[in-house]
């Protein structure tokens, strides 16, 4: 799935209107029927519905949903804030439609006087605000819809708008955001106003996420956030180009190559994993197991003398090389041809394991997964990775990421700076986090849509090396590799948080179900 700048969404909302052809109205009553059936799915009729529209499209599509809601027996209290008495010609149209609603009450504007801040149990009510503005209680019970502004916002709110958001944000009411919770900008929010942003419990976007969604400081005010869609023309979709997807099961699917049914083990990739030391034996073996269970043939482990009654006991189909010291691998030597290598878990920072990583790197020709302590090894070394094999892959987290490559105070910015390392470098960097991005030499950003929370646990990142590894080798190219093993990865960890808990799972429990991963995906393809 593409994911598009906001600054985009005029021109695919336009394709659609003229090419489809329907009436901008009716594409805003399809959005409003979309996020609409989302609120019915979630909330009972008797929850009190407090709605805040703005005077654009977003506030369109908020008023279009408040009169659906109504038709549904929900009762609501209805704000459409339009100061400077200009609306878009759809929240008009809208705003007009509500008032033919029989029995709906109706005021221009909340005046001291004539204003109640309590909510009307006696039927819904709209009120148009031009000039003062006295807010509504909003109760631990009450459901607040947010349609104050979505993606056509080229600043941070501020004034009255900064001041009705403060409001929400500061109640205990639940927040649903249509499209974009106010005041976030589709894509940067470096220079934006955090207490100006509404923090909602949930985001009904609109046929694809927005960059935003993807960064961890926006999830306090995107929330959950669900896609859902409206029928965008897929000839303007297809048409439209972008440097940024979001991976779905039928896609990640499709990268699955079928084996022969005359397949031998050295067909399918023999796996070499440079891993552990004394401690850390437990991440070595971790990557072997998902190495071997996600599908390579063969799987030897290069590590410390120390490791190897462990490695054989606890992974009896892997082969384990011996280091000549107990402790640490002290020399690298690769005594025959292996179809992927894999250095990092568990490795340690030995100055002997640092001078035989340096001197492997000399000798790779061919692409390769650097994983934890290879990262750490890498850092400030850029003659290194300049002369690191094209395609070779790359698996930090953000504090490895930044150790590489210097110091980023957002994830925005961090995104931008892989990108330009990626391009740089000719390489592929896995940046992993809730929705992992596996950013290509060519600057293609593709984020992840499996996984959970419960995967932030001890082991993980060798889990994911040792599949992405074990894919190498029975022959994927580089990059759907990469795509396809953050994507098992986190589909495997689903079904574990499924089947026990979030809290529970750990690196081995995700290992168990990357079998049952794969099932999953392959039905995709019938």
């Amino acid at each position: 799935m593409k994911i598009f700048f906001t600054n985009e969404t005029k021109k695919l909302d336009r394709f659609t209107i003229e090419n489809e052809p329907i009436k901008s109205i009716d594409l805003m009553e399809r959005a409003a029927s979309s996020v609409t059936f989302e609120i019915i799915s979630r909330w009972k009729r008797n929850t009190p519905v407090v709605v805040f529209a703005g005077p654009g499209n977003n506030g369109g599509d908020a008023l279009a949903v408040s009169r659906m809601l109504i038709e549904e027996g929900y009762t609501l209290d209805i704000y459409l804030f339009n100061p400077l008495q200009k609306l878009s010609q759809d929240c008009l149209k809208n705003r007009d439609r509500l008032q033919t609603i029989e029995g709906l009450k109706f005021s221009k504007s909340v005046k001291p006087s004539d204003s109640t801040n309590t909510f009307p149990h006696n039927g819904s009510h709209f009120t148009e605000i031009t000039n003062e503005f006295i807010p509504p209680t909003l109760t631990k019970g009450t459901l607040v819809i947010d349609g104050l502004f979505g993606s056509g916002l080229s600043k941070p709110l501020s004034g009255g708008f900064g001041s009705v958001v403060q409001y929400i944000n500061s109640s205990d009411a639940t927040v649903v955001s249509i499209d974009l919770p106010s005041g976030l900008f589709g894509e940067n929010n470096t220079e934006n106003i955090p207490r100006n942003i509404v923090q909602a419990d949930l985001t009904i976007t609109f046929q694809y996420p927005k960059l935003a969604f993807m960064f961890a400081e926006n999830e306090q005010f995107t929330g959950e956030w669900k896609i859902v869609d409206i029928g965008i023309h897929p000839d303007i979709i297809e048409q439209t180009e972008t440097k940024y997807y979001y991976i779905e099961p039928d896609e990640a699917a499709r990268m699955i190559m079928k084996r022969s049914r005359f397949v031998s083990k050295h067909n399918v990739g023999h796996t070499l994993l440079i891993a552990g030391s004394k401690g850390m034996m437990g991440a070595a073996v971790l990557a072997a197991k998902a190495a071997l269970h996600t599908g390579a043939g063969l799987v030897s482990v290069l590590s410390a003398a120390c490791g190897e009654k462990i490695l054989q006991t606890s992974v009896p189909e892997a082969l384990f090389i011996a280091d000549e010291q107990d402790s640490h691998i002290s020399d690298i030597v690769l005594n025959r041809s292996y179809s992927a290598i894999a250095v990092g878990p568990g490795l340690g920072r030995h100055e002997e394991t640092a001078r035989a990583f340096y001197k492997l790197l000399g000798q790779i020709k061919r692409p390769i997964v650097l994983d934890a302590d290879a990262l750490n090894l890498l850092a400030g070394h850029t003659e290194l990775i300049e002369n690191l094999p094209k395609n070779t892959i790359l698996t930090p987290h953000h504090l490895e990421f930044d150790r590489l490559f210097g110091k980023n105070d957002t994830s925005y910015e961090r995104l931008n700076k892989a990108r330009e390392m990626a391009i740089r470098y000719h390489i592929i960097i896995v940046l992993k986090g809730a929705n992992t991005a596996i950013i290509t030499p060519k600057g293609d950003v593709l984020f992840n849509s499996s996984g959970n929370a419960g995967m932030a646990t001890a082991g993980s990142g060798d889990t994911l090396t040792g599949m992405i590894t074990g894919l190498l080798a029975q022959g994927y190219h580089p990059i759907p590799a990469a795509i396809l093993g953050v994507f098992l990865h986190g589909m495997a960890g689903d079904l574990a948080a499924e089947k026990d808990s979030q809290e529970y799972i750990t690196a081995r429990d995700i290992i168990s179900q990357i079998g049952q991963a794969y099932k999953k995906l392959h039905n995709y393809r019938v």
